[in-house]
């Protein structure tokens, strides 16, 4: 018995439009965080938060790939697990303390941001996408 594990949009092609912006913009926020950890001086902030300096090239390379991938639409549910965990890290682990509110330093933006990445991997790449294009993917590559 074969279940669809898909979540399809209404075929509207407003729909997929504003699905692809939404997967863009979350792409686009990730890609521009990631640039400023590339820099040296973003180890001693992770060491100050209490995180291994090694950990700076696999998170900046993830937000980095990650955010291309997700705008492109390949590995869309990939990238959406992987920010998952790096949102669920930024909430609980560098947040949490400050409370809700964003003007405080709190976690406000990053619940909006997990919000939107799992409406992501519920949804998958959307037809505006290069998996839908290519339509050689495999399914857990989408």
């Amino acid at each position: 018995m074969q279940t669809n594990r898909e979540i399809t949009l209404p075929g509207n092609k407003w729909n997929e439009i504003t699905y692809w912006g939404i997967r863009a913009s979350i792409g686009a926020i990730f890609i521009i965080h990631s640039l400023k950890k590339f820099e040296p001086s973003w180890q001693e902030w992770l060491v100050g938060i209490g995180l291994p300096p090694e950990m700076q090239l696999p998170i900046a390379l993830a937000e980095f790939i990650g955010g291309i991938v997700l705008i492109a639409g390949v590995m869309t549910r990939i990238a959406g697990a992987i920010f998952s965990v790096i949102l669920l890290g930024a909430i609980f682990h560098i947040r949490w303390e400050n409370g809700f509110f964003v003007s405080q330093g709190g976690w406000e933006w990053d619940l909006i941001m997990l919000a939107a990445v799992l409406f992501i991997i519920a949804v998958g790449p959307g037809k505006i996408s290069l998996s839908r294009i290519a339509k050689k993917i495999p399914k857990f590559l989408q």
